[in-house]
């Protein structure tokens, strides 16, 4: 018993020797240990309370939003991961971009309304909301669905008598609906799911568009995997058709008509940046993306490419795509997109209508191929007139081409912080507002400006005006 005696009164000291450690004040507030303890599991308790929550109420507010939007709305800022690493394709020369641009690069010219890649996500609520609806006839606020029945039978059958444009992202067929009224009907091919996002894009950007010199999406249809997008239908081709094209070399371009369209197209655009809330970023100007009325009034279409900017975003990140000899190289290199990507590209459209060249042409000598380095080289070398289209039967004024030309550089300065707004260039374009504005300018930029001008042979007596 003696031997016993000591061992229990051993362990009761001990376990008076843990309550008093747990019973000592802290440095902290002078709390006593046992009271910390119990704050920090209360906070991981809270912590995890409120995770839970949010985790509850993005789940709700997803399931909330898939009801009222079948289709739902594209990110105004989405990230995808680029095609190659963005340093790489800095320098990759005339056809700036990766993989993804040379399938762009490679379509056919599609006078109805060409689409390329999309690069919103789809979903499957979206693919069989979009199902279930593609049966219904009837208005449903802007646009109306249409039944495939319909539109094989405006079509004959998708006949190949009926094609007007085909490419990578699908073909595009003249078709005359039950009311007579004539259409243009595009037919997106299901490439991995490419179509879903080629439709959701182009519905969701221009569904509620409308602008005279911006295509007008009349209508579209899903069924199953199928989609399509019925547009207003253009009698006259497209841009490119007419620099290049065979009627283009039978019937030349008036330098009248083509400032026609280098307007129109300008205040199409500038509707989309300027217009338009979130603001809407093209993504693939181009000659054979500018649709022509018998008037010459032009038509930009082709949003498959489109994104939304956000008035709070500068730019969005996104994989480069787009067009080779068309892509502004700040958005190569670094895969940055803004309306200053447009505008780059809208510079290389206007030097295309002044030229008649292509952006790219391999068949031209060396010096020749990129109409960007070819432009500024001639420019530099004061033969300004030699950038004229020479099909052109009557050539424009010198004050006329050297106005244009200057609008020219502007959009495709290497600092996109430099280049003008589309709103700007429209007024350049009309003789609203000159090339260069001095007010604002740093010393600098006045000089600089200057030099533009003597190279171009502007006369002292103008150069006043261009300022």
């Amino acid at each position: 018993m003696d031997g016993v005696a000591p061992s229990g009164g051993g362990g009761g000291g001990s376990g008076g020797g843990g309550r008093s450690f747990l019973a000592e004040r802290t440095g902290v507030l002078g709390l006593r240990i046992y009271v910390l303890f119990a704050i920090a599991v209360a906070a991981v308790v809270v912590a995890a309370a409120a995770a839970a929550a949010v985790v509850w109420f993005l789940r709700s507010g997803d399931r909330r939003l898939g009801k009222k939007h079948p289709s739902r709305l594209i990110p105004m800022s989405s990230k995808e991961v680029p095609a190659a690493d963005p340093a790489a394709r800095c320098g990759e020369g005339p056809g700036e971009g990766g993989e993804e641009e040379k399938g762009r690069g490679a379509e056919k010219g599609a006078p109805k309304g060409s689409t390329g890649s999309g690069s919103s996500s789809s979903s499957s609520s979206s693919s069989s909301s979009s199902s279930s609806s593609g049966g219904k006839r009837g208005n449903i606020g802007w646009g109306r669905w249409y039944t495939m029945a319909e539109l094989a039978a405006a079509t004959g059958g998708f006949g190949a008598g009926n094609v007007i444009g085909e490419g990578g992202y699908g073909i595009v067929y003249r078709g005359v609906l039950a009311d007579h009224s004539v259409v243009a009907v595009k037919y997106l091919l299901d490439n991995k799911g490419q179509a879903e996002k080629e439709f959701k894009v182009e519905v969701e950007v221009i569904g509620k568009v409308r602008h005279k010199n911006l295509v007008g999406l009349i209508g579209y249809c899903a069924e199953g995997t199928k989609r399509m997008l019925v547009y207003e239908y253009i009698d006259n081709g497209n841009l490119e058709q007419w620099l290049r094209g065979e009627i283009g070399r039978a019937n030349p371009l008036t330098w009248d008509a083509r400032m026609k369209i280098a307007i129109g197209t300008a205040k199409g655009i500038a509707y989309l940046h300027e217009g338009l809330e979130p603001k809407v970023v093209h993504r693939d100007i181009k000659s054979s993306n500018i649709l022509l009325d018998k008037h010459w009034n032009p038509k930009v279409s082709d949003f498959g490419l489109a994104k939304l900017l956000g008035s709070g975003s500068s730019y969005v990140t996104t994989r480069v795509m787009g067009t080779f000899g068309y892509v502004a190289p700040e958005y190569a290199c670094t895969g940055m997109l803004n309306e200053g990507s447009d505008i780059y590209s809208f510079g290389v459209l206007l030097m295309e209508i002044i030229s008649g060249r292509s952006p790219v042409d391999y068949k031209r000598p060396s010096g020749e191929v990129n109409l960007v380095e070819w432009f500024k080289g001639m420019v530099g070398s004061r033969r300004v007139e030699e950038v004229v289209d020479p099909l052109m039967k009557v050539p424009p004024s010198p004050r006329a081409l050297n106005r244009v030309v200057l609008v020219c550089l502007r959009c495709i300065d290497s600092d996109a912080q430099k280049r003008p707004k589309m709103g700007q260039i429209v007024h350049m374009l009309e003789g609203d507002e000159f090339p260069f504005r001095m007010e604002h300018r740093t010393p600098r930029e006045s000089n600089r400006a200057t030099l533009l001008s003597e190279k171009i042979g502007i006369a002292n007596s103008e150069r006043s005006l261009w300022r």
